[in-house]
């Protein structure tokens, strides 16, 4: 991607420095973590993908937060750098598409923060916290994005950020409760439901895309890095066909790249209703 460094954002807050309180309920399931979980659960025989989802499996708060100084490197400086602009520039798109759009915090972590919906850790991988409208980011995960699921490059690492803000703006619309309510109404359908929020939150994370090529800040390439990103976090890919297509929460592999690409293509939110069309 071409960006420059434009200091760091008013919405980003970091707690590289800083400790959890302690152990909270379990934070929303991230990019990463279904793929941690199900390991863990295939090892040890419990049911930690269960555990995640609810909400009240977790411990309790033990202690007070802690912080100190930042140790870091040039190298990662930048990266805080550029998740600064990418989060800049797709709030920058949101507010022009949505009149009293209200922008999202990003909060830096290292291993574990506390937000409001519980304890974030970096094994769920990045999160969104609806009651707090912030996004939860240990840089860390972009090295598992790399290695693990072969997908490098900086419009892959956009792509995370701006599907996180996705789920902002679903929260914005009312979207994210409207689903929560439905989930509680037909738990037999809740996984079906998450998988198209997720799945428009790819469409978003396009639909930011689609503005950062026409202003001119992709390179060749940006674009098949974002789909392979979105390809490599399908729920099919992460639990190797272990996981059936009705036990899904995040959607396949073939039907991220379908809604990360629509997003892409029309730059339209109103593309993005998958609830209408799958």
């Amino acid at each position: 991607m071409k960006w420059t460094s434009r200091g760091r954002s008013q919405n980003l807050e970091d707690r590289r420095g800083t400790r959890a309180s302690g152990l909270g309920r379990v934070a929303p399931i991230g990019l990463g973590g279904l793929l941690v979980l199900f390991v863990l659960s295939m090892v040890t025989g419990q049911d930690f993908l269960g555990m995640a989802s609810d909400p009240g499996s977790g411990p309790s708060s033990v202690g007070p937060a802690e912080s100190g100084p930042i140790a870091t490197t040039p190298e990662e400086e930048k990266l805080v750098d550029f998740v600064s602009f990418v989060l800049d520039e797709a709030q920058g798109t949101w507010a022009q598409l949505l009149p009293g759009y209200r922008p999202a915090k990003l909060v830096v972590f290292r291993e574990a923060t506390d937000s409001a919906c519980g304890l974030g850790q970096s094994a769920t991988g990045p999160f969104y916290c609806p009651p707090d409208g912030t996004v939860y980011l240990d840089l860390a995960f972009f090295n598992e994005l790399h290695r693990r699921f072969g997908a490098p490059g900086d419009f892959a690492q956009a792509y995370v950020l701006a599907h996180e803000i996705g789920h902002h703006v679903q929260a914005q619309l009312g979207t994210d409760r409207q689903v929560r309510q439905l989930q509680q109404a037909r738990p037999d359908q809740a996984n079906p439901l998450s998988v198209r929020l997720e799945l428009q939150a790819d469409c978003y994370a396009g639909v930011w895309g689609h503005t950062a090529a026409q202003r001119g800040q992709l390179d060749m390439g940006d674009v098949e890095e974002g789909l392979a990103a979105a390809a490599a976090i399908g729920d099919d890919r992460l639990t190797r066909g272990r996981v059936a297509p009705d036990q899904f929460t995040h959607g396949s592999s073939s039907e991220r790249v379908q809604w990360f690409r629509r997003g892409l293509e029309t730059g339209r939110a109103e593309a993005c209703d998958t609830f209408a069309s799958r």
